[in-house]
């Protein structure tokens, strides 16, 4: 094993982009169905295993959502993000910022309330026993109108003690930023922070739209800002970080293969970019596999890796002395 590779895994690192429902491993799916007595199209774990083959970004989201009609109880939700901060414990992830979609759930009869105290049962417990830290984001299915965002909202308001902020997702292609501008003007009104998908298979046009209409803290993804100098100059002055998913890229063909990715491009143009598993049960690798596999094909330096680490928490929503206290961590040991 080389030393950069054990670098990686002896490093404490933060996670800003991940999906919880996308962290619903094949076994977990399967064992949750069968507690629910919910029919899914697959009749051993193989077979799902065999169907996350995956040629664009609706493909995937297809089966996501299928997958997700078996989380029905408190408990189901707590399993499933236990399930995932067991996994950030082995990556030696110390603090993670969960995205969830409560409209994938709240559409389907389930109360946003039980989605919510499910998760945040599991982060508390983490905090206590694996020593990790949480932050809980809710992003708006940006396929759905914009009264079904406001709705979603306002179920949130209850629970600003648990969400730090808001986000973006779901099918990127036709459904811009701009459609939930006034939706993000109210999160913003209620104290919530915001972040959006935005640039992964969408143009460069909607970093724009989130950077200028939603004002967000982070553009998750945002691999197709080099399309616009410009707009990197905007993200480099601004200093806004991307939470880049380089295996989700390749998996949903934005890129051919790992090598072709632009991370290292992004890294060299001193933007703030940082690393993660968006959904790795589907993907194919947590955040380690994710860091691993990109220095292998990307030829990433000791530097580089160390870069992408201490951005990960410099671009958290971490308060400044735990990001002061990590960093310095990072630099005593690399």
């Amino acid at each position: 094993m080389s030393e950069i590779i054990k670098l990686i895994k002896r490093v404490p690192k933060a996670e800003l982009h991940l999906h919880i429902e996308g962290s619903l491993e094949p076994e977990l799916m399967f064992k949750l169905a069968k507690r629910n007595k919910i029919k899914i199209p697959f009749g051993s774990v193989d077979e799902i295993k065999i169907a996350y083959n995956f040629h664009n970004l609706q493909s995937f989201l297809d089966i996501y959502y299928q997958g997700a009609k078996v989380l029905i109880s408190e408990q189901d939700f707590f399993d499933l993000t236990w399930a995932y901060l067991l996994k950030s414990k082995e990556d030696n992830v110390v603090h993670t910022e969960i995205f969830f979609d409560p409209q994938s759930h709240t559409d389907r009869g389930i109360k946003f309330d039980l989605v919510i105290n499910g998760i945040h049962r599991a982060i508390l417990k983490a905090k206590k026993e694996l020593g990790i830290s949480s932050k809980i984001i809710m992003c708006f299915l940006r396929h759905l109108d914009e009264q079904s965002a406001f709705k979603t909202l306002d179920q949130a308001l209850t629970h600003k003690d648990k969400i730090i902020g808001v986000g973006l997702d779901s099918s990127e292609v036709g459904y811009p930023p701009s459609k939930f501008e006034r939706v993000f003007n109210k999160a913003m009104e209620e104290g919530f922070l915001t972040v959006a998908h935005a640039g992964e298979e969408g143009p460069s046009e909607y970093i724009w739209q989130a950077l200028e209409l939603l004002k967000v803290k982070r553009i998750d993804h945002g691999v197709r800002c080099l399309e616009d100098e410009k707009l990197v100059q905007r993200l480099r002055d601004d200093q806004i970080p991307l939470t880049v998913c380089p295996l989700s890229n390749v998996k949903l063909r934005i890129f051919k293969k790992l090598k072709d990715h632009n991370l290292k491009m992004l890294l060299d143009k001193g933007l703030i970019t940082t690393v993660n598993s968006d959904d790795p049960a589907y993907f194919g690798g947590y955040l380690n596999t994710n860091l691993i596999k990109c220095q292998m094909a990307l030829n990433l330096t000791k530097g580089d890796i160390k870069k992408l680490i201490i951005n990960s928490f410099r671009s958290s929503f971490l308060s400044e002395d735990k990001k002061k206290k990590w960093i310095e961590q990072i630099n005593k040991l690399v």
